[in-house]
């Protein structure tokens, strides 16, 4: 495949060519020239939009896809091609299917269903056997067999001595353990944020230290044992303080933050709309503004879309039954450049792979291209009919946006919208 990109601004800090309107030249999946100007000297397909801009591609370390066993959530054919049109090179998929993937023939399966697509789906093994929380999994097993970190799906891990144990057992091979941030005894039967809107609305809800107490007891299981931490979608303002100090003392720690949880409050919780039941939940203004300055100082080392379809009849039901969750690939990036400048943007969408041992190539001739193709100034509303996944339960429905994609390149394959 030949491709030639025309007048395309590259963001990418750790290329010469940052910030530069530039063609660039693809052939058979590897960048071969960049220049002010190309003229292609055969056949090549030629890539003409308007304020082309283009960056490492995006990776995104939290995706749900519900196959094998929930396809009508969505299949992982479709979720890939909603991941492209999200601008995403990459995703990690968690276990939280059914088999659930906690060995490695799950993971085997998995890999197989997504092979040969422009996006690379990296699988994310259980810590735990069936995600259960008694007995580990078989770690060493789903490493070799391609688990790019082991994380019980939004399951807290309330045995402190299994994380113990599991931050141990992984440093032999360098293995990933991912701990949700949920102390369950004090969250209780909480499903929202605990404040003055779930007080008026009569909603049960989840304090903040519910989150901060787990995340500080891990941090001190952590600082004991060692090994390698990643704590996924942090969302509280204290959350964010724990983690900045757990790295000043040199702790080996990375956290992630969803998109949901910098764009919206709990005050949209008044439509009772079952989008809005996420977990972590929606927090309050303050806790958007710590988790931004988290992002900027590099607390926070990445953000995920948290994309979780879930099918209408789990979620059209009462508040308190309907299950947690939002699909979010879609509209991640037009999130996210609402509310950073667009050199932040494409930090916090492709930082994360260093973390979760996925290699990144900087945008330079002789490299292997793999690239996200955006337009960051266009300012547009999410709508249905700007979803593709197969669920449509999405809590950035009706927003504003800023930043548009065009499409992908990875694999040596070109996709555009």
């Amino acid at each position: 495949m030949k491709i030639l990109l025309k007048n395309a601004v590259i963001i990418d800090k750790t290329s010469k060519h940052h910030q530069t309107k530039k063609d660039v030249l693809i052939q058979d999946g590897i960048i071969k020239e960049i220049a002010p100007t190309i003229e292609p000297t055969d056949a090549f397909e030629e890539v003409h939009k308007e304020n082309l801009h283009i960056s490492q591609g995006w990776f995104d370390s939290s995706v749900s896809f519900g196959e094998p066993g929930y396809e009508e959530r969505e299949t992982i054919e479709n979720g890939l091609k909603v991941a492209a049109s999200g601008g995403f090179t990459a995703v990690a998929m968690n276990a939280n299917t059914f088999p659930l993937a906690d060995n490695r023939g799950i993971l085997q399966y998995i890999q197989t269903k997504a092979k040969n697509h422009a996006v690379s789906l990296f699988p994310v093994g259980a810590l735990t056997m069936e995600s259960k929380g008694k007995d580990l999994a078989e770690l060493y097993d789903m490493k070799q067999g391609g688990a790019i970190s082991f994380y019980d799906y939004k399951k807290p891990i309330t045995n402190a001595n299994l994380l113990k144990l599991a931050l141990q057992y992984t440093q032999a091979f360098q293995g990933l353990v991912q701990s949700f941030p949920l102390e369950m005894s004090v969250a209780n039967k909480g499903f929202v944020h605990e404040g003055i809107h779930s007080t008026s609305l009569g909603l049960k809800g989840i304090p903040s230290f519910a989150e901060e107490l787990q995340i500080a007891r891990d941090i001190k299981i952590l600082e004991y044992t060692g090994g390698k931490l990643h704590i996924p979608t942090i969302s509280t303002k204290n959350s964010v303080e724990l983690i900045r100090n757990a790295k000043a003392k040199g702790l080996n720690v990375s956290c992630s933050v969803a998109v949901f949880n910098l764009m919206l409050t709990d005050e949209i919780l008044n439509t009772f709309d079952t989008n809005y039941k996420l977990l972590p939940p929606l927090r309050e203004a303050e806790d958007i503004q710590a988790l931004l300055e988290g992002l900027i100082d590099g607390t926070i080392d990445g953000v995920t879309s948290d994309h979780n379809p879930m099918d209408i009849e789990h979620k059209k039901m009462e508040f308190d039954l309907a299950s947690y969750g939002s699909i979010g690939l879609e509209a991640c990036f037009g999130a996210l450049n609402q509310v950073l400048d667009i050199s932040l943007t494409i930090k916090v969408l492709t930082n994360l792979k260093k973390i979760f041992g996925i290699e990144g190539k900087s945008i330079a001739k002789n490299n292997p291209a793999n690239l996200t193709l955006f337009n960051p100034e266009v300012s547009w509303k999410f709508k249905d009919s700007d979803i593709i996944s197969s669920s449509k339960n999405a809590a950035l429905l009706n927003q504003n946006l800023r930043g548009k994609v065009y499409g992908i390149f990875s694999n040596n394959q070109l996709i555009i919208s």
